[in-house]
């Protein structure tokens, strides 16, 4: 028998790239995939560019010049260590200022610490479902505008209608420790009172974030070791000194630089407490405060740069003594 042929069966030509994608419109594809995260990023650093790291760079440069905004970028006149050299040992206000800074930043920020401390222990151990809403209460001021509140103390230390010119009044006439309180009105806006005035409002607005720092750290302590301790018969006190501060030692640490930082850079609060004078006899201008109205009431932008770079070389110091003092010692 013949054999009977196989069927054919119809085919198409199917032009090249009709049916897949081109090389080219996958290297585009590809191409698009590794770049796309650095595009994503990109506002982020192009944002730090201009408004971070620019500022920064000419600011070192504007401190070697002496210039006026005003006078366009073609007045910068080239100074070298000039503007260094005065405020170190010209400018009688930045002494003044440095001197005030850093006795608020004492006089705050130590008090913060020896108050946070026990206090955050306090809370830890004595508070069970209401802990939340205390430290809540405590860390409010943090938050809260900076404005608002030395507005608020300002009316409170007012002289003659102030809230704690009356209380310490009513203080006065206690049987026994009256004689502890003065009779007579407090002028607070006085140069001795202005930095003690000052240094509480800064005292009172930190405390309570200190607070929440230490007592996020021992919740961090683990429970054995108190158990332990209250076992061998240690007393609350005991657990506190010989438990807790030794394992907060790290965030000791932390919350110090933090305030040292903070303290040595203090502008808003002694800014409206003081109407933006510093006060009488500028008992309440800081360095902030200084470089602030160096560059922009004197519209001398070129010492105002050195200045913050000696107030950034003095922040940096402390911190590396901080660091010394209290910092993780390497074996």
């Amino acid at each position: 028998m013949q054999a009977m042929p196989k069927p054919t069966v119809p085919t198409t030509t199917t032009p090249l790239g009709a049916g897949a994608a081109q090389p080219g419109a996958r290297k585009r594809r590809r191409s698009f995939r590794d770049y796309a995260p650095y595009v994503f990023i990109s506002p982020f650093f192009i944002l730090f560019l201009v408004f971070g790291l620019f500022p920064l760079l000419f600011s070192i440069f504007m401190s070697f010049h002496r210039w006026e905004p005003a006078a366009g970028l073609d007045a910068m006149q080239w100074v070298g260590l000039e503007n260094y050299i005065y405020v170190v040992t010209n400018d009688d206000w930045f002494r003044k200022s440095l001197y005030n800074t850093v006795w608020m930043a004492i006089v705050s920020g130590v008090p913060q610490h020896a108050v946070a401390l026990p206090l955050a222990f306090f809370l830890h151990t004595a508070f069970g479902r209401w802990r939340n809403a205390v430290v809540g209460a405590y860390f409010l001021p943090f938050i809260t505008s900076t404005v608002a509140i030395s507005l608020v103390f300002s009316s409170l230390f007012s002289r003659d209608y102030g809230v704690v010119n009356a209380a310490l009044g009513a203080m006065s006439q206690v049987p026994v420790l009256g004689w502890l309180f003065p009779a007579q009105n407090i002028d607070w806006a006085q140069p001795y009172y202005t930095k003690w005035m000052i240094s509480f409002v800064v005292w009172w607005r930190y405390v309570g974030f200190n607070t929440v720092l230490y007592l996020s750290a021992i919740q961090t302590i683990p429970k054995d070791l108190f158990e332990a301790a209250t076992m061998d018969g240690a007393k609350a006190w005991q657990q506190f000194r010989y438990v807790t501060l030794p394992m907060l030692k790290p965030m000791i640490f932390f919350a110090v630089t933090l305030t040292i930082i903070g303290n040595l850079q203090l502008f808003e609060e002694p800014f409206i407490l003081t109407g933006g004078t510093g006060g009488l006899d500028q008992a309440g201008k800081t360095a902030a405060m200084h470089m602030y109205a160096t560059a922009f009431i004197d519209n001398d932008f070129g010492t105002a740069s050195s200045i913050a770079w000696l107030l950034f070389m003095v922040i940096a110091l402390v911190t590396w003594g901080n660091n010394r003092l209290l910092g993780e010692k390497k074996a």
